[in-house]
């Protein structure tokens, strides 16, 4: 029987995506040997296309901004909220943080393409069409299996694995760290358009958010590109699919076909390209890091896409393992848990408060209160914006104490 090749690597990253490929990048350019090991080939498609400004923080720091702004994605100035005759937008360029004004809404398959290759570009190693099957974490080395697409192995002998694989959580599944997440068992319909919009008042440069005129937990995203098309999408517990039609074109209409506004913003697209459809997606994990590796972004934990925190919270996580790492590789004593989990995830639970607080209606009911006060709102915008680690703001840092407090106040006041 033929021996495995072995492979020996400083750090190895699983994924390539925008965790993967910034965190390898930061690495890089702090002097260390970085591979990365992607299972699919780019361009490939996926969501999250409306990212926050606080993720253009994380490109800047990787050295990859000039590429991303020159590469003609569409300018995002911030969120809009519509319910019935309601509508409410937030810019990014008012927020409590005073973070980056514009971020970008982008095809994901072009973006996590650029920012790969601008990895590569920076002396990152890509191999993509490569999966990892089977780990060996038990003693002081990390030994991975991987298989080539040619049928061909060979084991990795790394000092240290960051796993940005989102939702192939490579680490999680191979480790048995998988946690239930809490959230309700949800679903998202979606595909892109030639929108041809011509309707009064819509702000391409602002992802829209529709809620449904009557089940409040069902929202619409509208996510305009720069090249005349938009990405649409429903999401909604599963139970409020049962009786829909099974092509999943036609149950996507008929979500947009309740809910007028958002129908008069599509009422010219082309829908030429079919639905597709991803389900119980919230995930969870029981632990962040271990000796020898930590998780980031999706492959740890994904709440919901409603304020598009994921690409954010994966950036922000790639960002701090990275630092640790370096640290750590140049003989410094790291804590990763409470250098990297608990801040991590103090962030992670203000986004979780919000999320919670909009399919509860809390949350909607101060975001569309007419009353509010300038202040308050750039609060509300600096989490939109995603600064949710930002603890000097009074939502971020008291979220659930803050949000209901006001969500009684503007409920008191619509009485």
């Amino acid at each position: 029987m033929p021996t495995v090749e072995m492979e020996r690597r400083q750090v190895v990253v699983i994924g390539a995506g925008p965790s993967g490929a910034i965190a390898a990048a930061l690495l890089k350019r702090n002097g260390h040997d970085v591979l990365i090991i992607e299972r699919q080939h780019f361009p490939r498609f996926s969501i999250g296309e409306s990212l926050l400004s606080h993720c253009i923080d994380f490109i800047e720091e990787a050295g990859m901004l000039e590429a991303v702004q020159a590469a003609g994605f569409q300018v995002k100035t911030g969120a809009a909220f519509a319910w019935g005759e309601r509508y409410s937008a937030f810019d990014f360029g008012d927020t409590f943080s005073n973070g980056k004004p514009t971020t970008f809404q982008v095809q994901r398959g072009e973006f996590d393409k650029l920012l790969a290759d601008q990895a590569a570009l920076q002396g990152v190693e890509i191999r993509y069409g490569e999966t990892i099957v089977g780990v060996d974490f038990g003693g002081e080395s990390r030994y991975l299996h991987v298989h080539r697409e040619n049928g061909s192995e060979y084991h990795l002998k790394a000092k240290f694995v960051l796993d940005a694989s989102g939702y192939g959580r490579v680490l999680p599944r191979l480790l048995d760290l998988e946690a239930p997440s809490n959230f309700p068992l949800r679903q998202a319909v979606f595909t892109h358009v030639e929108d041809r919009i011509e309707y009064p008042g819509f702000d391409r440069t602002k992802i829209l958010i529709t809620t449904h005129p009557t089940l409040r937990d069902i929202w619409f995203w509208t996510i305009p590109f720069s090249n005349g098309r938009c990405s649409v999408g429903v999401v909604a517990a599963k139970e409020h699919f049962d009786g829909r039609d099974s092509d999943l074109d036609a149950c996507l209409r008929s979500f947009i076909a309740e809910t007028p506004s958002l129908a008069g913003v599509l009422q010219n697209a082309v829908w030429d390209t079919p639905a597709r459809t991803i389900g119980g997606y919230s995930a969870n994990v029981k632990t962040l890091h271990g000796p020898g590796f930590a998780l980031l972004g999706n492959a740890a934990e994904f709440l919901d896409p409603v304020f598009s925190s994921g690409v954010t919270i994966a950036m922000r996580s790639a960002s701090m393992a990275a630092g640790l790492l370096h640290r750590q590789l140049k003989g410094e004593t790291v804590d990763w848990q409470t250098e990297f989990a608990e801040p991590l995830k103090r962030g992670v639970d203000t986004f979780r408060c919000y999320v919670e607080g909009w399919y509860a209606g809390t949350f909607q009911e101060v975001i569309f209160h007419p009353g509010s006060s300038p202040e308050i709102r750039r609060m509300i915008s600096s989490i939109l914006a995603g600064y949710a680690w930002d603890e000097r703001n009074p939502f971020v840092s008291e979220p659930k104490r803050r949000l209901r407090m006001l969500s009684e106040i503007c409920a008191g006041e619509t009485v």
